[in-house]
């Protein structure tokens, strides 16, 4: 069925968002311009300083994306060859990816059914003497058991890293996620809840030690021009990517407000027989995604983009099954709840731009597919 009264409808509507904030946007990258200082100036302090007091950490470093804060937490922690790390088979390339970067060996474990993350009840199981650490991922922008996942680590002497890139914001027991284990990772990819005009990232802290570890590291191991006194990296925030999330920050909570009211009224008005998001007690979701589980997902994601309405498969390959990691031995089975909800998830339009008429429409065509089965 096409639908000629409805432009198509994006994921995200990146350019709606614009449109809020074009000037100041524009303002302050000029200071930027006129200031000729575009890697590591005043902007990029700034928004270290406003970011770690908000997800209530003491120390935050900006990085060149989310990936490479990913792999720079692993370093701080001296995560490498010989070393497991813990995570999920449920979740973007990337957090196995800087495993695998680091040296390390991912372990996978299987997710929970209803929130996606990871399921705590089946760490203890896949420790081993070489396991190092847990990478948690807050998937969808939805917080993971922290509390049970802390407990774990502590009892097992493992370090805890967060991959909050979708969750800016989001709590776990009344603490905001990147800042309860011992290093938190984010993306200000330009889809994300916070996004930049391109790649950005950043990675909070509470521990002194991993903070200085981790600046050092990002900046080719030197805290003194030409001077290194260990192998590092480059992974620095630009000053104007800086500049546009210092302005973007303004908006964060109110586009997050917008995002749980979008996704209350498709929870309150999409047909009972999909499965819509859960939120678990004492963890917060702030919906980066806005994912439905349904037997038929491919017919309907066909059925919605005839109608003018761009749907998104996160992630149709579980991290175990992927070619890349072959070398891991995993097989088909061995994560079945990861496995099938891979072939039943479908993530609906959500963002804080997304009208009321265009969200009804949405509703409307999923409502139409069924009627027409």
């Amino acid at each position: 069925m096409s639908n000629n009264n409805f432009k198509k409808i994006p994921m995200i509507d990146l350019k709606e968002e614009l449109k809020l904030m074009r000037t100041p946007i524009l303002e302050m990258m000029t200071e930027v311009l006129d200031s000729g200082v575009y890697v590591l100036g005043e902007k990029g302090k700034q928004l270290e300083t406003i970011i770690a007091s908000y997800v209530e950490a003491s120390y935050g470093l900006g990085t060149a994306n989310g990936t490479d804060a990913l792999l720079l937490a692993l370093k701080a922690l001296d995560i490498g060859p010989g070393d497991e790390v813990i995570t999920t088979p449920f979740t973007f390339f990337a957090t196995a990816e800087a495993i695998a970067e680091a040296g390390a060996t991912p372990v996978f474990v299987d997710i929970e059914k209803e929130t996606y993350n990871m399921n705590p009840s089946n760490i203890e199981k896949v420790i081993t003497k070489n396991t190092k650490a847990i990478l948690v991922v807050h998937l969808f922008g939805k917080a993971a058991n922290m509390k049970e996942i802390m407990r774990i680590a502590n009892t097992h002497h493992l370090k805890v890293i967060e991959d909050a890139c979708q969750a800016i914001g989001t709590e776990s027991n009344g603490r905001r996620v990147g800042a309860i284990g011992d290093v938190g990772c984010f993306s200000f990819f330009p889809s994300k809840n916070l996004g930049a005009f391109g790649d950005a990232g950043f990675i909070t802290t509470n521990h002194k030690h991993i903070y200085e570890k981790i600046k050092k590291i990002r900046d080719h191991g030197s805290e003194k021009k030409y001077h290194h006194s260990t192998i590092g990296m480059n992974s620095r925030l630009d000053e104007i990517q800086a500049a546009i999330l210092l302005v973007k920050f303004n908006f964060l909570d109110i586009f997050l407000h917008k995002r749980k009211e979008v996704a209350r009224m498709y929870t309150e008005n999409l047909p009972s027989y999909l499965t819509t998001p859960s939120i678990a007690k004492n963890r917060e979701h702030t919906f980066h995604q806005y994912c439905i589980e349904l037997d038929e997902r491919d017919e309907l994601a066909s059925y919605l983009n005839d109608s003018g309405i761009a749907t998104a498969i996160y992630y149709p390959i579980p991290l175990h099954l992927q070619k890349a990691f072959d070398y891991l031995n995993y097989k088909s089975g061995d994560f079945p709840i990861a496995e099938e909800t891979a072939e039943r998830i479908l993530a609906l339009p959500i963002s804080p731009t997304l009208t009321f008429r265009n969200q009804n429409y949405i509703i409307s065509s999923v409502e139409r597919y069924f009627e027409s089965k």
